[in-house]
């Protein structure tokens, strides 16, 4: 899952985009509302989630949300405010936002945000994911293979996710680096390589069947066959 930050408080966005990191998120922060915007015009289909805050230099949470939602751009918008109150609420819900948290706040609450929005997919997925013997579970991270549990990195299982929600697509390695890396990451590196590598020892590895499969000139695809 990869998320962008939208707060001027740089301080608080590295903050952030450290802790969403030790949980195995991607993110992205901008610190102005206007570039925050146009990024979130521009690279929509690449995020999960926007986290913006209200308040804002040259352009303003609220307007973003408006604007975002009358472009039709339906990516899940948590909103950062120091407002609280029963039209605090209303108007920011009124503008599109999908929840919203009050500052200061303690980030394990932040997560329970994030993880109850990404609950509600555009798409009506299962929340445990299923390919023949293999099962993987979002919610509790757990991986499992022919009765026996998988142990893998945070990285590694969003990796793993992330082909079994495209399961029989073939999934290109620009389309996993931009869903699971920040803008940061050196697209030229092998380091992608080197994750499927790790997940293919562990998953694959002991047993006849090989699920995960290099589609040359693509990238990978988790196939049943």
């Amino acid at each position: 899952m990869k998320i962008l930050i939208i707060e001027d408080q740089e301080q608080l966005a590295k903050l952030i985009k450290k802790g969403l990191k030790q949980e195995g998120y991607a993110a992205d922060y901008l610190t102005d509302g206007e570039s925050g915007e146009k990024r979130a015009v521009l690279h929509n289909e690449d995020y999960d989630l926007i986290i913006l805050d209200l308040v804002l230099p040259k352009k303003g949470g609220l307007e973003i949300c408006q604007n975002l939602r009358r472009m039709n751009i339906q990516t899940p918008i948590l909103i950062l405010t120091a407002k609280d109150g029963t039209q605090s609420r209303v108007s920011l819900l009124d503008a599109g936002a999908d929840d919203y948290l009050v500052k200061p706040f303690e980030f394990k609450e932040l997560l329970a945000r994030i993880r109850a929005i990404t609950r509600r997919p555009k798409k009506n997925l299962p929340e445990e994911l299923s390919v023949d013997n293999l099962t993987l579970n979002p919610v509790t991270r757990k991986v499992i293979r022919g009765g026996k549990e998988i142990n893998l990195t945070l990285k590694e299982f969003r990796v793993l996710e992330y082909l079994m929600r495209h399961y029989d697509e073939a999934v290109s390695r620009e389309d996993i680096v931009c869903n699971l890396w920040d803008f940061d990451f050196d697209s030229m590196s092998n380091v992608l390589d080197v994750f499927i590598n790790k997940i293919r020892e562990k998953v694959d590895k002991d047993h006849p069947k090989k699920l995960i499969k290099t589609v040359r000139g693509i990238g990978y695809k988790l196939v049943n066959t």
